[in-house]
C-alpha cells in the first residue's frame, strides 16, 4: 500500500511538474524588440515611453491572445542580432518581408503595404532612382533601401552612406551631406514634413512591399499566435481603427 500511495504521489508530482511548466512558459514575458526612431510606427513621447502604429499593433495582437509583451527599443542595426541571440522573442519594427530575410527568420503574413520613397531637396531635379547615379544617398544600414541602393550603385560604392536610423538620414540631407535619402515610405514622409525644404519622389519601379512580425527560424508556436491574432484584429475592427489613428485614412493593407 505505502509502495502504491508513494508511486501515485511521484506522479501527481511529475503531472503537476509538467503543467506548470506549460503554464510558465505560455504565461511567461515576450521581449519585443523595436527601434523607437521610427515614427509613426516605433517612438519616443515626451515621457520617454515607446508608442506608435508597430507598438499598437502588437500590443492589440498581444491582448487578443493573451501573451504577456515587453518592448524594448533596440536600434535597427542590432535588432536582428538581438534576436539571434535570444535577448530578444520577437521584432516588430518596419521590417519588409523578403526572400533574404525568409532564409533566415519567419514572419507573420503583412500589416502594413510599403514601398521605398527617396528624399530630395526642393530644388533637386532627380526624378528617378536611377538619377542618383553618381550621387551621394543616405539610407539605414541593413534595411531594404540599403539592399537597393546597393544593388543598383554597388555595394561598396563610396556614395552610398549608411546610418544607424532614420531621422539621421534626414538629417543628413538637410544639412547637405549628401544628395538624397531612401527609406519606408510611412516613416520617410512622417519626418519629410517636418522639412519645408525637403520634397518627396515615389520612384514607380519600386516594388510594394509588406511589414511582418519576425520570429526566429523555426518558431512555430509563437509565430501562430502572432499570425493568429494578427487576423483576429483585422475581423473584429481593431486594425481599422488603429491605422486610422496614426495615418489617418483607411489602411492600406487588407
Amino acid at each position: 500500500m505505502n509502495s502504491l500511495r508513494r508511486a501515485l504521489a511521484l506522479g501527481l508530482a511529475a503531472v503537476s511538474l509538467t503543467f506548470g511548466a506549460q503554464a510558465q512558459a505560455q504565461y511567461r514575458e515576450l521581449t519585443v524588440a523595436s527601434s523607437a526612431t521610427y515614427a509613426p510606427f516605433a517612438f519616443e513621447n515626451k515621457d520617454k515611453q515607446i508608442v506608435g502604429f508597430d507598438i499598437d499593433i502588437i500590443n492589440a495582437i498581444a491582448k487578443q491572445q493573451g501573451l504577456k509583451i515587453k518592448v524594448v527599443n533596440t536600434p535597427f542595426t542590432g535588432i536582428f542580432g538581438a534576436l539571434n541571440n535570444g535577448d530578444v522573442d520577437l521584432v516588430i519594427s518596419g521590417v519588409t518581408i523578403n526572400e533574404k530575410r525568409k532564409q533566415s527568420y519567419d514572419f507573420t503574413p503583412p500589416y502594413f503595404a510599403a514601398r521605398q520613397l527617396i528624399a530630395l531637396p526642393k530644388n533637386s531635379t532627380v526624378a528617378s532612382l536611377k538619377d542618383l547615379t553618381g550621387k551621394k544617398i543616405a539610407v539605414v544600414s541593413a534595411s531594404t533601401a540599403d539592399d537597393i541602393a546597393s544593388r543598383e550603385f554597388g555595394k561598396t560604392s563610396p556614395n552610398i552612406r549608411r546610418f544607424e536610423s532614420t531621422p539621421l538620414i534626414i538629417s543628413e540631407l538637410a544639412g547637405g551631406g549628401v544628395d538624397a535619402a531612401m527609406g519606408d515610405n510611412g516613416v520617410i514622409a512622417y519626418r519629410v514634413a517636418q522639412h519645408a525644404e525637403l520634397k518627396t519622389l515615389d520612384d514607380k519601379s519600386f516594388p510594394e512591399e509588406g511589414f511582418g512580425i519576425v520570429v526566429k527560424k523555426g518558431d512555430k508556436a509563437l509565430l501562430d499566435k502572432l499570425s493568429a491574432g494578427l487576423a483576429a484584429i483585422r475581423a473584429d475592427g481593431s486594425y481599422v481603427t488603429i491605422y486610422k489613428k496614426w495615418f489617418n485614412k483607411d489602411p492600406n493593407v487588407r
